[in-house]
């Protein structure tokens, strides 16, 4: 009865599950903006991997913690430099500004070694990571909530990496049903590069870390009520950031040029979102269903 009820609503009302999740829909290395492909559709040339699903990976043991639902192999890699802003922009499952505002946002890189990214084999690579994004200030919103407008998150390469080729995974974790376990909400995405430069920074051994494998669904920085106590300080999942790359980045803020967070960088202005968005407006976007909807609506 339920789902015969269900099944008779219009397809619109569905629609906000839909847009409550999200996917990489750009990044900018250097002066290079790169389009992502839409999840499930048919790929096109990129630095993205591209992703099946807009739906978060839920459970931190869950093999496509390592960069999103199903990620493929990209066919292109992105040229970059030791010190380049990477500007990821997020949108959610209408291709609109991202939604979730409540969580951390966290940048990790690996190497591919003597070969391409875009024949490299993630599920086990060693990452270590390279920035971290909590609150803004000690109690009030997260940097991720900047990206609501349309704002891309700014991560730094660190400006004495060794040369070489790198997959750069951006990582946000969405925390506003983590009151329970299971309930974080992760959404990884990676992109190919290859980074010049005649850097000699590299991490220590134990400062590299296995994606799924470096969290538990029971770490205090993701089984969490971050709206019972918001002036608790948070502690962030993983590894800390690679001793080799302190210093390296600032923090830049489009709402408050005072903002302090515990990372190495915040989302900033929406300029380079808008051009990447201009850039999509003529791409064809399936809908993309959440697995939970899959099993209601007929396909």
């Amino acid at each position: 009865m339920i789902s015969a009820i269900l099944l008779s609503l219009p397809l619109v009302s569905l629609l906000p599950v839909v847009s409550a999740h999200g996917w990489l829909g750009s990044v900018t290395v250097g002066t290079q903006t790169f389009v992502g492909n839409v999840p499930n559709a048919s790929p096109t040339g990129t630095v993205i991997r591209q992703i099946d699903d807009v739906d978060p990976v839920k459970g931190a043991s869950n093999a496509f913690l390592n960069c999103g639902q199903n990620a493929q192999l990209a066919s292109d890699v992105a040229e970059a430099n030791p010190g380049d802003t990477v500007a990821f922009t997020w949108v959610n499952g209408d291709d609109g500004p991202w939604v979730h505002n409540a969580g951390p946002m966290q940048t990790y890189m690996t190497s591919c070694g003597s070969q391409s990214c875009s024949s490299f084999d993630s599920s086990t690579a060693s990452w270590f990571k390279i920035q971290e994004q909590g609150r803004i200030t000690p109690g009030g919103d997260w940097a991720m909530s900047l990206m609501n407008t349309g704002a891309p998150a700014n991560v730094t390469i660190p400006s004495n990496i060794a040369p070489g080729n790198y997959i750069i995974r951006h990582e946000l974790i969405a925390l506003q049903i983590a009151q329970t376990e299971g309930g974080a909400e992760f959404y990884p995405a990676c992109v190919q590069l290859k980074v010049g430069g005649t850097g000699t920074g590299t991490p220590s051994e134990d400062e590299l870390v296995q994606l799924p494998g470096a969290y538990s669904d029971t770490d205090p920085g993701i089984l969490v009520d971050v709206y019972s106590n918001p002036d608790a300080a948070y502690v962030f999942p993983g590894p800390a950031v690679a001793a080799f790359v302190a210093g390296n980045s600032t923090a830049t803020s489009s709402s408050a040029s005072s903002a302090t967070t515990s990372s190495s960088a915040v989302a900033s202005s929406s300029s380079a979102s808008s051009a990447s968005c201009k850039k999509r407006r003529d791409v064809v976007r399936p809908r993309t269903l959440s697995r939970v909807m899959k099993n209601l609506v007929p396909q």
